[in-house]
């Protein structure tokens, strides 16, 4: 059955999602050596095992004294304990001496504990009585204040998965260990082509009825955070031929590719023709329960997923989290849990929303704080409107089967 602009009836999110996973060819990406100080934000490509202990030294961690911790035992600032400063440890240096029983050594934060000292006393903790003898004012447990040999990682310990996305402080981990380039994936390229009569460039003047490119920057910048290298194949005119060749070149060089504009069925609309005839098996669905997002186009040619948005902002950004985001992290090769991680947090509706039967509605909403409560205030406006991406922090998801959501109920948040 059509509806009355003539598309088939539109599917649900998650019939539409069951399609394209039923049909795309996902592949591992391939995996390349980079150096450590480039692979920020890059996804690992093996498992990483340490090569040796962090530390591979037993270290303070405050100023203080190296010291016997027996020989601490029962000190207290009315009845002390007396030792003697036989040695100092230096920065950068091997300790080179073992401590003995009823002696200290003095020693900076990160120095090496010399052989037989089990613990640091603190210089708070410690007072001179002269040049070669302290008094301990507090006992030391074993180890306290020390960083033990392989405290941290341990040689052999599987430091990081092969899929995990890394972070400045995995970075951090990996050169501590004395490593310097690491295997990561390639990243999967996404061609964006943006289409209509009345789109221009960012940077050019408009003429009476036309509109600057705003999907292709926001389509950029969520490849760019799942994983993915951006390639914007320009604007293009309502024309068949124009589009079909450069949408077919896009599927020979890319791993997924993104047509904006001409998803609703009208004169203009090319976006469903030239999927369904790029190749097998074409287009999937083309309409879906969804608001905003209702036109979106989705299908899958010789293995590469093609997709078809809306020109609207936020339905581009709705659209790219439910279909394209889960493909293109796994493109990415981003571990499985991993890329399932959403940041949600939970608030109250701030106001009374309502929504239709038979649609699953996404609500821009900012989080704000209330006397230590958070609260979810509805951005309201039509989704042509970047300015209500602009100011919500995230969506918040209205099922199909619901009327909306009362005020003060709690709801999931899904922050941007």
């Amino acid at each position: 059955m059509r509806d009355m602009l003539g598309r088939e009836d539109a599917v649900s999110v998650g019939e539409a999602q069951r399609r394209i996973a039923e049909h795309v060819e996902l592949r591992e990406p391939l995996s390349i050596p980079l150096p450590i100080g480039d692979s920020y934000g890059r996804i690992l490509g093996e498992d990483i095992f340490s090569p040796e202990d962090l530390p591979s030294f037993s270290r303070s961690t405050v100023d203080g004294f190296a010291v016997i911790s027996s020989d601490t035992f029962g000190a207290s600032e009315s009845i002390p304990a007396y030792l003697t400063v036989s040695q100092e440890v230096f920065m950068g240096r091997e300790s080179g001496f073992a401590l003995k029983k009823g002696t200290v050594a003095r020693i900076p934060t990160g120095g090496m504990l010399p052989d037989g000292a089990d613990a640091v006393v603190m210089l708070e903790h410690a007072q001179s009585v002269n040049d070669g003898l302290i008094e301990i004012l507090k006992p030391a447990a074993p180890g306290e204040n020390v960083i033990s040999v392989g405290e941290d990682v341990r040689k052999g310990d599987l430091m990081l998965r092969k899929g995990h996305v890394l972070r400045p402080q995995d970075v951090a981990a990996l050169a501590g260990v004395g490593m310097t380039e690491v295997m990561v994936f390639e990243k999967p390229k996404v061609s964006i082509i943006s289409t209509g009569d009345e789109i221009v460039s960012s940077g050019n003047p408009l003429q009476p009825g036309q509109v600057r490119d705003i999907n292709s920057f926001n389509l950029a910048g969520l490849i760019l955070e799942n994983g993915g290298v951006p390639v914007k194949r320009g604007i293009f005119r309502d024309d068949y031929d124009d589009i079909m060749a450069v949408a077919a070149a896009s599927v020979e060089e890319s791993d997924l590719v993104i047509i904006t504009g001409g998803s609703s069925v009208g004169t203009m609309d090319m976006t469903a023709r030239v999927i369904g005839n790029l190749g097998v098996p074409g287009v999937l669905f083309h309409g879906v329960t969804l608001k905003p997002g209702k036109p979106t186009i989705g299908g899958v040619v010789n293995g590469v997923p093609l997709f078809g948005l809306p020109g609207h902002p936020a339905a581009v950004t709705v659209c790219f989290d439910l279909f394209i985001k889960p493909l293109l992290r796994i493109l990415a090769g981003i571990d499985e849990k991993e890329f399932l991680k959403r940041k949600v947090l939970k608030a109250r509706m701030a106001k009374n929303v309502s929504s239709g039967i038979g649609r699953e509605e996404h609500i821009r909403v900012a989080v704000e704080e209330r006397e230590g409560e958070l609260w979810a205030l509805p951005i309201l406006g039509k989704s042509g409107l970047i300015r209500t991406l602009v100011m919500a922090d995230g969506t918040v998801v209205i099922p199909s089967q619901a009327r909306g959501i009362e005020e003060g109920e709690t709801v999931e948040v899904v922050l941007f």
